[in-house]
């Protein structure tokens, strides 16, 4: 059971956290703005989303790398948006990137692809 959860839980946390941060990017509709600039600045606004996405597609296959890859985002997503030196408040939306990708790498270590 606590396997099943440790499989679940990380990839709907993930999904969550994804869906969030694409939420901020629909602030860019609305404006005086033409529709072509308006598609770009949301192309733009969801790049780090988009590796998101691909990075959950290979946490989803391989746990591992995933979930290292995942770790590593967190920082380099912590670095890019000045978490640990102002903007604490971005560490809301960052924290379950680092939550998923630690259960990605604790339950590849407790699963038997971990134990081989």
């Amino acid at each position: 059971m606590v396997l099943r959860i440790l499989f679940w839980f990380p990839r709907i946390l993930a999904i969550l956290a994804i869906l969030f941060m694409m939420m901020f990017s629909l602030d860019v509709f609305g404006g005086n703005e033409p529709v072509g600039r308006q598609l770009t600045g949301f192309l733009v606004s969801n790049i780090p989303v988009f590796v998101l996405i691909l990075v959950l597609a290979i946490a989803w296959k391989f746990e591992i790398i995933g979930g290292i890859i995942f770790v590593l985002l967190f920082f380099a997503l912590g670095i890019f948006f000045n978490s640990f030196t102002g903007n604490s408040g971005s560490l809301i939306i960052l924290i379950p990137i680092l939550v998923a990708g630690a259960m990605f790498i604790l339950h590849h270590f407790l699963s038997e692809k971990g134990r081989r």
